[in-house]
């Protein structure tokens, strides 16, 4: 009795030992063997195989991921490993050790093909560059969906290379990851520039929906970002070129009584009283913004601009009046200080000397003015 004990004991123990141990499958050694030699195709050849004959194996959809990992193949990398982790969790730290390497490089050559296109000599070679980029960050999208540095640099390859709708579902998407100042500041001002485009088309339409997405967008971000200089300036363009600027001011005036130390909420009223032709207000906003910060180069700009537009309008009105004053010469005396500072910025375009030399012009400052003039057609060249 005893001695068939131990024989029903021996055969169970050979039967767990054989149910626990399972030797790997001729398919899955050999396409370790291709893995090891770099022969990928071969290896996809018998992990197919393998998963053919064993829809069940874990091992064979992770090492098949493993070979499109390394083809650079990650759509069917993502599809083999998410096929493995159905059937057990058994691979599941090297699929994210794998995808999280798989991520990294495919990020990491984004950014490299983008600063060679940067630097490119010709036009040809940096979209052919901007375009390998552009594949990198999809990929890295896809490999990691939650990346949102991924999202923001495919955003920024799109728009260096010239192509703004392209970025934009990218810029939702990292707004909608993290409420990102970025995001919400490059997409309200490719709504504006598209809106800006179809103005001047001629398609009305077509831009005040484009302004009214800017303006969704901007409103948007200045909830989270109430000071971002850019995000203000162009909600405020925004509303100009929707034609809702009394709405715009409405908002703006809010902001400036809520924050009147707030020298961008001031700039940019300003900037609304001026296109509204509020001469002595956008005056008034102007000089507030520059006690708040005397070297505010906007507003030291547009101050020079509301006094050359008010001169303008003075004149013109006394003209049709059949009047006579210089009146108006003193507003162009008074827009010729900040003028001068401001073509003394490294920023300063043709426009600004051009308008420097129509305030000369008119104040009869005749060499002075042609200095200016000059200037601005060295400039255009």
């Amino acid at each position: 009795m005893k001695k068939s004990n131990k024989l029903i004991y021996g055969f169970l123990t050979l039967a767990i030992l054989f149910m626990g141990f399972q030797c790997a499958s001729t398919e899955i050694t050999s396409a370790k063997l291709y893995i090891q030699q770099k022969n990928y195709e071969k290896a996809i050849e018998v992990l197919q195989k393998e998963v053919q004959k064993n829809p069940k194996s874990d091992q064979g959809y992770y090492l098949l991921g493993y070979v499109y990992y390394e083809k650079g193949e990650f759509e069917n990398m993502l599809k083999s490993f998410d096929q493995s982790l159905a059937i057990s969790k058994v691979y599941e730290k090297e699929i994210r050790d794998t995808k999280k390497s798989a991520w990294i490089n495919t990020f990491n050559r984004g950014v490299a093909f983008f600063q060679r296109a940067i630097k490119a000599e010709n036009a040809d070679s940096a979209n052919v560059l901007f375009d390998r980029s552009v594949s990198d960050f999809n990929a890295a999208t896809m490999i990691e969906p939650d990346s949102a540095d991924a999202y923001k640099n495919l955003a920024f390859v799109f728009m260096s290379k010239g192509d703004n709708e392209a970025a934009i579902k990218p810029l939702e998407k990292l707004i909608a990851l993290e409420k990102s100042k970025d995001g919400f500041k490059y997409l309200g001002e490719i709504y504006f520039v598209m809106g800006t485009n179809a103005k001047n088309e001629g398609k009305e339409s077509e831009s005040q929906e484009y302004f009214n997405k800017a303006i969704e967008v901007l409103s948007e971000g200045r909830k989270f970002f109430p000071e971002d200089p850019e995000i203000l300036l162009y909600l405020s363009n925004a509303y100009i070129g929707a034609n809702r600027t009394t709405e715009a001011m409405e908002q703006f005036k809010s902001g400036v009584e809520s924050q009147p130390n707030n020298k961008y909420y001031r700039y940019n009223y300003g900037v609304l009283l001026l296109g509204a032709e509020k001469f002595a207000e956008a005056e008034e906003q102007f000089k507030k913004a520059l006690e708040l910060d005397s070297e505010y180069a906007n507003a030291i700009y547009n101050l020079g601009v509301t006094y050359l537009k008010w001169g303008g309008y003075l004149n013109k009105k006394a003209e049709e009046e059949g009047k006579f004053s210089d009146e108006y010469k003193e507003k162009y005396r008074a827009a010729l200080p900040y003028l001068e500072k401001a073509v003394q910025s490294q920023d300063a375009d043709a426009n600004t000397w051009e308008l420097l030399g129509r305030v000369y012009s008119v104040l009869g400052m005749t060499e002075d003015a042609n200095n200016a003039f000059n200037k601005a057609d060295e400039l255009r060249k």
